[in-house]
């Protein structure tokens, strides 16, 4: 299953990647995570963490991720490892005063087929929270008018 959602905040790459890369605040804005705790002192290129997700709003799944890229402030990408597996990547660039924001995120959920099955049908749900995440990232990033 793949997602990818394109929108320009009106912020900086550099304020962005700010909130992006705080891992600890990370469940302040991102709707399906209960929280998220690093694992070790790396918080950078090779740190791993064990985020609880949300599957409908109810905190279920406890899986670990891996920073497979740091390029700040253009672009952060991590491996998903545990009930999902698979990849999700940031991408931002300078735009008309802004920041043109890509989310990309690739995964899929053993076994094959039923797995599969069950992430199409979960997909609406996964969209709106991408969705929403990025929204309320935009009002943490954006100025108030």
């Amino acid at each position: 299953m793949r997602f990818e959602e394109r929108t320009a905040i009106e912020a900086p790459p550099e304020r962005v990647w700010r909130v992006l890369s705080d891992w600890e605040r990370q469940a302040s804005w991102m709707p399906d995570v209960a929280w998220m705790r690093l694992l070790g002192s790396e918080r950078e290129l090779g740190a791993k963490l064990e985020v609880k997700t949300k599957v409908f709003g109810v905190p279920l799944a406890t899986d670990l991720v891996e920073v497979t890229a740091w390029e700040p402030p253009r672009r952060l990408a991590i491996r998903h490892v545990g009930v999902v597996v698979g990849t999700g990547e940031w991408r931002l660039e300078p735009a008309d005063g802004g920041t043109a924001f890509v989310w990309i995120e690739a995964f899929r959920m053993p076994p094959p087929l039923l797995g599969d099955a069950a992430l199409w049908l979960y997909s609406p749900w996964q969209r709106t929270m991408l969705r929403r995440s990025i929204r309320n990232l935009k009002r943490l990033v954006e100025p108030v008018t």
